[in-house]
């Protein structure tokens, strides 16, 4: 026999011995420390990390393909285009993987936590405006927490993660502009999934709202944005109610645990995606993808700007989180007739309770200001006419995130910003519109018109 055929017979028998052997035993070594880890990690955060969430995503994506109304769904689609049933299940297998996640929670508390806030914080001055912390306190322990969101930016997500890092660790469910590589693997450890908003295949929905309702029933924390994507004029959008609806076509079950929904509300001095967001058609088609070129060429900016320590912070980014909102004291008190009503009335009570608590920053301020103006502004009178608005907002209950409890100061902080960035020009002591960007200067103030008293009877809670 040659010597290199006894050496892979060896080399295989050894191979074997270890998978058999010894594998089995540092695999039941190495989960008991991840358990102990988790275990310590939970006593720690206020919404635990459920089984569910730390389930293998080989197992979920079997327990979802084998869900019954999966297998309906999988049926009903076989006869309906008279394909295979067994080619339709290896389409719905397909859903199954592009959406099923992979949570590592050393990812996410050990990685993604820092990096948040690193990002936040070198990014922002972060601030939080409301926060109802005896209402959160009060949530049901056994309760599936939902956060909801307005969506101003993409960095919603990363200053919602550190700033909820003490809480729980959540679940986003995030769009098709980031299944690029390596952003896809990076955001699936994160527990994230993928969904495909346009998408209007039967089947697909069906894979989708049963992971939702399965990872619902879990007690899995979420957070969710209703709008479903960025406001391209600054407004906060209508309610769509595709995930809202799965929730509560789960939470309808009996024995189904509580749900409890908390408004979050966010708003920027400086919205990084602004210009991008102004300069697309208000009725056309978004585009927004993400290019691993640009983000490199992007972050090369910021270190050459710090290098020549020529770097601003981009104003304040304020975060506000709401009084929660029971599922079960909602359904208790609400004379819907029907499901379909329900899932409406539902999603627009709680965008209300999200746009109630979009905290009121410099730049959005001084912008508003501007945008009534009829005319160039004398510094002195830019600060009375904010001090009228400030009087407005005081009158709604309106969150108004102060600097130093200085109004002077703030007004100074929102026109620095808008004259940084070009949106506003000086001459001769008189401050004025740039016709140039009296679009983009008109998105930052929209972000808080619907606080004021004229729009109290829209927004109201």
């Amino acid at each position: 026999m040659p010597f290199w055929v006894a050496f892979l017979l060896v080399a295989f028998a050894a191979i074997a011995f270890l998978d058999r052997m010894l594998m089995p035993s540092v695999r039941w070594y190495l989960r008991r420390r991840f358990n102990r880890a988790i275990a310590r990690l939970n006593d720690h955060l206020q919404l635990q990390i459920r089984p569910f969430k730390l389930t293998r995503r080989r197992i979920l994506i079997d327990r979802l393909l084998h869900d019954p109304k999966v297998m309906e769904a999988v049926t009903a689609e076989s006869k309906i285009s008279g394909t295979p049933p067994d080619v339709v299940a290896q389409r719905a297998g397909i859903y199954a993987r592009e959406i099923v996640p992979y949570f590592s929670a050393f990812t996410y508390f050990g990685f993604a936590i820092r990096v948040s806030r690193f990002l936040s914080e070198a990014l922002y001055r972060v601030r939080i405006g409301i926060n109802d912390e005896a209402g959160l306190k009060a949530i049901d322990p056994e309760a599936t927490v939902v956060f909801v969101m307005n969506h101003r930016s993409n960095m919603d997500y990363v200053l919602v993660t550190y700033l909820a890092a003490e809480r729980s660790a959540l679940s986003y469910a995030v769009g098709e502009w980031a299944r690029v590589w390596p952003l896809q693997q990076l955001i699936r450890s994160l527990g994230a999934y993928f969904i495909r908003r346009k998408s209007r295949d039967t089947l697909y929905r069906r894979v989708l709202a049963r992971y939702v309702q399965m990872a619902t029933e879990g007690g899995v924390a979420q957070a969710i944005f209703p709008e479903g994507g960025l406001s391209l004029d600054g407004r906060p959008r209508e309610a769509k109610l595709g995930l809202l609806s799965y929730i509560l076509d789960g939470a309808a079950e009996p024995g189904h645990r509580d749900v409890v929904f908390v408004p979050v509300g966010l708003n920027y001095d400086r919205v990084m995606e602004d210009r991008v967001l102004t300069n697309v058609d208000p009725d056309g088609e978004r585009h927004f993808k993400f290019h691993v070129s640009v983000f490199l060429g992007w972050i090369w900016q910021q270190i050459w700007l710090r290098l020549t320590k020529s770097f601003y912070r981009y104003g304040y980014a304020c975060v506000s989180f709401g009084k929660p909102v029971s599922l079960k004291d909602y359904l208790t008190g609400s004379d819907a007739p029907d499901t379909t009503t329900l899932t409406e009335e539902l999603g627009q009570h709680l965008m209300r309770r999200v746009k109630d608590v979009i905290p009121v920053l410099p730049v959005p301020m001084v912008a508003t200001v501007f945008q009534e103006a009829e005319g160039p502004l004398t510094r002195l009178d830019l600060k009375a006419r904010c001090h009228t608005l400030l009087k407005e907002f005081s009158i709604t209950g309106a969150y108004v995130h102060m600097p130093l409890k200085d109004e002077d100061y703030a007004v100074e902080v929102g026109l620095r910003t808008l004259m940084l960035r070009h949106m506003v020009i000086e001459a001769d002591g008189h401050y004025s519109i740039n016709p140039a960007d009296r679009r983009l200067l008109e998105y930052y103030a929209n972000s808080i018109e619907h606080l004021r008293p004229g729009s109290l009877g829209a927004y109201a809670t």
